[in-house]
């Protein structure tokens, strides 16, 4: 008899169009800008590993220092950040989003370019950062959405 078959599954999404890869451009250039102030690792692309056989990889990842190492995290980053692209449907969006929280994601920041507003999800929270910024505690964050969205517009 052979080996048992091992099944994983990748979760992700297909690439984005210009207004998602500006915004997950513009995301990561403000975070990483700042990585030291913040005490930060940022990540683009990065494989998690969210469950035995089941990774995600969020448009940005944020990690509080001192940040994991492994070729394939698994650990959960500080912030998880997804940019709506057009073929985006809300229900596998929120079920990306409750497995990123039930993994210990602290907080999962989801953009939309087209209406350029963004929500925040997080264990006990889901609220509009109607204030345009997005914030964090502990340590405190705070990311202006019109800086972000400026990027769309330059």
């Amino acid at each position: 008899m052979g080996a048992p078959l091992l099944v994983s599954e990748r979760l992700e999404r297909h690439g984005g169009e210009q207004p998602h890869s500006i915004l997950q451009s513009a995301c990561a250039a403000f975070f990483f800008e700042r990585r030291k102030r913040f005490q930060i690792r940022v990540l683009t692309g990065q494989t998690i590993s969210i469950a035995a056989g089941k990774y995600r990889i969020p448009d940005v990842c944020v990690y509080l220092q001192p940040a994991p190492h492994d070729p394939v995290l698994k650990t959960p980053p500080f912030i998880a950040i997804e940019i709506l692209s057009p073929e985006d449907r809300m229900s596998r969006l929120r079920q990306k989003i409750d497995e990123y929280l039930a993994f210990g994601v602290s907080y999962v920041w989801l953009i939309d370019p087209e209406r350029r507003r963004a929500d925040v999800y997080t264990p006990s929270l889901i609220y509009e950062a109607k204030d345009g910024l997005l914030r964090t505690e502990n340590p405190a964050i705070e990311v202006p959405l019109d800086a972000l969205f400026q990027a769309l517009d330059d």
